[in-house]
């Protein structure tokens, strides 16, 4: 195991990085071509040049962006000066990323400018962000906001002696990041993760699916979850490997940047894999180079498997299970596993992890017997950022957090999820919480009561579907609806379909029974 995989902080793994891969490339976007050594210098200028905007050890600084290659600058030099990185999804709307960027009370944004035809800044113009000192835009110069060759030009005013020593503070207990999931309650919550734990798991899961030096390594999971993130740039640059970002997801750029760029390592969601076997003409291309996927976030057909092995090419298939309050990580399957055990499980815990299923006493449950899986282990979060009542409904005592999943383990300690106990389904590998969208709906105007759940979708996974009881008088047109979700929440979230009810099904406690909307949607599909 190479000595970059020990370094003591994310800013620390950048230097070691450089010191043991120098001239070899880190980063390739687009004409972009940056080294190890090159990555490195970037890093301390951007982090010089936050030292200059007065940012403390222990402060906020948030990024807005697709995967790009100043995102992976910005974070190592917000890590460098001890500050944790709140990433926002590019997704959301000026209102949901408001709200992060004050829950958080980042200090400093940077964020893209403008992207796909939305000027990101203008996004938050009627948002009141009292802590927010400084926009950084990265791609193009915005009114009110500082460009990217601006900002690095701040470097000047501070000496390389001065970032030594803010950087010598950083270690392994410092907080890394705060990456908002939303909850049951409906409000997105920070989970904080430290260096130390962020980097051991992303050693541990490298090593199991075998990243190593000289890999090229696509990267098209958004750099904003922890997938992108943490399996994604940060066990590239630990391992010596090449990394392509892809800012948008296009199965046909995907198989494109494949061929040209013989990429090696390209995890994903189902979706992604499914796409490309799907692609008219993929047989078009030479993917020969492809060796690695990693999956997981929905269920996978066995026959998916075996296509990926004999028609994608790829050597090692492995399913993995994770929450961000997690560091992201928590099963994986070993190369080696067959298809069924890889289509069927999550994989087993991951080192230095346990994993129980408990019933509802808290006993654990014996082998394939449902119960809620639990985990234990150096990878659970420091609690919710400002909600420690949150967090103790998920940590107990004992120190295993409760997940809300339901699954089973079988005689070996594979994992299966079956079923949640929470109501979160996921929307081609975004998490989608129902109580974040209810609470949304609850403000059109003639909505009384809202319930939203996950439908399946061939291509997708599962998508919203909400159904709604108007105000007496009111009436609710769907597509309206519709057309207002999308102007007011992130895509994915948004209903795909809508129905009106008379009535709601209640339990005897008054609370909408979703079990029989699942059937009502059942019926109507």
């Amino acid at each position: 195991m190479p000595p970059v995989a020990h370094a003591p902080s994310i800013a620390h793994l950048f230097a070691h990085a450089a010191h043991a891969y120098g001239d070899l490339p880190a980063i390739e976007d687009g004409a972009r071509h940056i080294s190890y050594r090159q990555l490195d210098q970037l890093r301390q200028t951007a982090a010089r040049a936050l030292l200059a905007l007065d940012v403390q050890a222990g402060d906020r600084v948030a990024v807005w962006a697709p995967n790009i290659w100043e995102w992976i600058v910005a974070t190592g030099a917000l890590h460098s000066v001890g500050a944790a990185l709140v990433p926002l999804n590019t997704r959301m709307k000026g209102s949901e990323a408001g709200y992060i960027l004050r829950e958080s009370g980042a200090c400093v944004l940077f964020t893209i400018g403008e992207f796909l035809g939305v000027d990101y800044p203008q996004m938050l113009a009627n948002e009141a962000l009292p802590d927010l000192r400084q926009i950084v835009s990265l791609r193009s110069d915005k009114p009110g906001t500082l460009g990217w060759e601006a900002f690095m030009a701040l470097a000047a005013d501070v000496s390389p002696a001065t970032l030594l020593t803010r950087e010598s503070g950083v270690g392994p207990m410092t907080l890394s990041d705060v990456l908002f999931t939303s909850g049951t309650t409906g409000k997105p919550k920070g989970v904080m993760t430290r260096h130390g734990q962020n980097l051991r798991v992303v050693r541990d899961w490298s090593e199991v699916v075998g990243l190593h030096q000289g890999d090229r390594y696509l990267i098209v999971n958004p750099f904003f979850h922890s997938f992108g993130y943490k399996a994604g740039w940060l066990a590239a640059l630990m391992r010596g490997c090449t990394i392509i970002p892809q800012p948008v997801f296009d199965v046909q750029a995907v198989l494109d940047c494949v061929q040209r760029e013989r990429i090696s390592v390209l995890p994903g969601p189902p979706t992604l894999y499914q796409s490309l076997l799907a692609h008219p003409r993929r047989d078009e291309y030479d993917l020969s180079s492809l060796r690695v996927a990693v999956t997981g976030a929905a269920a996978i057909p066995v026959e998916m498997i075996w296509r990926m092995r004999d028609e994608l090419g790829f050597a090692t298939i492995v399913t993995a299970y994770g929450l961000t309050e997690v560091c992201g990580f928590a099963t994986i399957c070993r190369p080696g596993d067959s298809p069924e055990l890889v289509a069927n499980t999550s994989g087993r815990a991951m080192p230095g992890v346990e994993i129980r299923c408990v019933d509802l006493n808290g006993r654990s449950q014996p082998p394939n017997i449902p119960g809620e899986v639990l985990i234990r282990g150096y990878n659970l979060m420091q609690g919710y950022l400002n909600d420690p009542a949150a967090s103790e409904e998920l940590l107990d005592t004992e120190g295993w957090l409760h997940t809300g999943d339901i699954g089973v383990l079988d005689e070996q300690g594979y994992l299966r999820i079956t079923d949640r106990l929470k109501d979160m389904f996921i929307t081609g590998g975004f998490n989608v919480y129902p109580a974040e969208i209810e609470q949304c709906l609850l403000t059109y105007p003639g909505v009384a009561q809202a319930a939203v759940i996950g439908i399946p979708d061939e291509r997708l996974g599962e998508v919203a579907m909400a159904f709604l009881l108007p105000a007496p008088g009111q009436m609710i047109e769907p597509g309206a609806l519709i057309a207002w979700c999308r102007e007011q929440m992130a895509n994915y979230k948004v209903p795909r379909r809508v129905q009106v009810l008379d009535a709601m099904p209640l339990n005897a406690a008054g609370k909408v029974t979703k079990n029989v909307l699942r059937e009502w949607a059942t019926t109507t599909l």
